[in-house]
């Protein structure tokens, strides 16, 4: 069977998983990393899996059980031969992962937890981070745990828009708060 595409040998393929987990500022899991890398035509699931595992064996990938990640070494041995990936396929890799990286950064930012409370109840933490320090840090103490997931789920969802409506209540720029 003729395949299409640029990536045909073990050592290509290790290296486009590399390249791609290089990228995501955090471990994924399997289906994911399998969903990132086959972006070429010219490899199979089956090569692919075989792949990993003898990056996993080698130490250029770690895996705890359920996510994967670049290894230091990884890391090193990526960098060196990142050039050797075909620019097209670094290109869609880099396109199919983008989105998945910018929700990974925003998510690190928030913050969203919650605990029983001693005397009944949920104390709710929630903050923003900006990249450089906390913008926001907010405790609430809450009738149960149900709505304390449900707070959650929303601050996680409109953080921003959360914190903005804040600012703008407490410095009287909202006159007509809902």
């Amino acid at each position: 069977m003729d395949r299409h595409g640029f990536i045909h040998e073990k050592l290509d393929i290790k290296l486009l998983i590399l390249f791609v987990l290089s990228r995501l500022p955090k471990p994924v899991g399997f289906d994911t990393l399998t969903e990132l890398v086959m972006v070429d035509d010219g490899f199979d699931y089956f090569e692919f899996t075989q792949c990993l595992d003898e990056l996993v064996s080698s130490g250029n990938v770690d895996n705890n059980g359920s996510e994967y990640k670049i290894s230091r070494m990884g890391l090193v041995n990526e960098d060196t031969v990142e050039s050797s990936i075909p620019y097209s396929v670094r290109l869609k890799a880099e396109n199919k992962a983008h989105p998945l990286v910018e929700k990974m950064k925003r998510d690190a930012l928030i913050g969203a937890s919650h605990e029983r409370a001693k005397n009944g109840g949920c104390n709710v933490r929630l903050s923003l981070s900006d990249g450089l320090g906390e913008i926001v840090n907010l405790s609430l103490l809450v009738a149960d745990e149900a709505q304390a997931g449900i707070i959650e789920e929303n601050f996680r969802a409109n953080a921003e828009n959360y914190y903005q409506k804040i600012v703008a209540l407490l410095s009287g720029e909202d006159k007509n708060p809902s």
